[in-house]
């Protein structure tokens, strides 16, 4: 089943794509169920009740229960997620250029306010330098996880989706920082000594307006049998920048759902960005070479089962505002 979010005649609706691909929105389907008029998040939280009233909704719609697609806007499945997990160099392709790493996942937080559905143009400053997509497997949370064993972690997943998590490469070189941290010592904890590390924070290489695209649509998990074997593609101003499979993730999915559950708590609606498929086209082309700055769009990610998602990209040619105080 294929949920969607979007904007209709001035209001945020929750629609479920029938047989021929159209949109059959929920509330106009079954006007009696007060509980449709809801956005996705409190429609996850109806657990098997929602797909069985979308089921329902299928069942009836006629042609004055579908919405005509040239006339909504897009939102993200899940447009206000609690929070969105991105999992950090789960690429085996990346594995040869690690200096050092981790032996398990690592992750970082967007702000759902990066958010934009699929086919809303993608505004970028020029003043934010290079930037790049990353086409990734999302998984929505159906249920509230904490302390999940891997074996049970598919459970608490929902569905699935497609994100673009845009990186910008000259922000994250601008906020790196190279430093000697300060750590009690293990001989005596009275004393402070001093470890040199190199640090870059995430919250504006990953978190800025427009930096991550969910959608088109949330697909729920009994459509998709094997996360962990999707071909994933990307293509950029028509050039393919990415061929690539989720085979290839260092972590499985529900490893990923596992281990961030001991550290957060996951809730409905939220998001995990499983990571980067960049293996190079057969071009040998790669998303890094990708910069939007050069070369416009539109951005294009295709992921096995879940569809595709495409985006426009609009530079705006400013310089940043003036935000010192002198």
């Amino acid at each position: 089943m294929k949920l969607v979010s979007f904007i209709y005649k001035g209001e945020s609706r929750i629609g479920v794509i029938d047989s021929e691909s159209r949109i059959v929105d929920l509330a106009l389907a079954l006007p009696l169920e007060e509980k449709l008029r809801c956005g996705m998040i409190d429609f996850i939280k109806l657990e098997e009740e929602g797909p069985a009233l979308a089921a329902e909704a299928l069942a009836v719609a006629g042609s004055s229960k579908i919405v005509p697609e040239e006339k909504i806007t897009w939102l993200p499945p899940v447009p206000k997620p609690g929070k969105i997990c991105g999992v950090a160099l789960n690429n085996s392709a990346s594995n040869s250029r690690k200096i050092s790493a981790p032996d398990h996942p690592a992750f970082f937080l967007k702000p759902a306010s990066c958010l934009v559905g699929s086919g809303q143009p993608l505004v970028m400053r020029s003043y934010y330098g290079s930037m790049h997509p990353e086409p990734e497997l999302a998984v929505i949370i159906g249920n509230i996880a904490r302390d999940v064993d891997a074996v049970d972690a598919h459970n608490y997943i929902y569905g699935y989706s497609i994100f673009n998590d845009i990186t910008g490469n000259e922000m994250r070189a601008a906020d790196l920082f190279h430093y000697q941290a300060l750590y009690a010592s293990e001989q005596d904890p009275d004393k402070l000594e001093r470890r040199e590390q190199h640090l870059s924070y995430a919250g504006r290489y990953k978190g800025t307006d427009n930096f991550g695209v969910l959608g088109p649509w949330l697909v729920t998990r009994d459509e998709v049998a094997n996360p962990d074997n999707l071909s994933v593609s990307c293509r950029v101003a028509g050039d393919s920048v990415a061929e690539d499979n989720t085979c290839y993730y260092n972590y499985k999915v529900a490893e990923l759902v596992s281990f961030i559950s001991q550290f957060q708590t996951l809730s409905p609606g939220d998001v995990i960005s499983c990571g980067t498929a960049f293996k190079p086209s057969k071009e040998r082309k790669s998303i890094h070479q990708a910069n939007f700055l050069l070369t416009g769009g539109p951005v294009e990610i295709c992921i096995e089962k879940l569809g595709t998602q495409q985006n426009p990209v609009t530079i705006e040619k400013r310089n940043i505002g003036t935000w010192r105080l002198s």
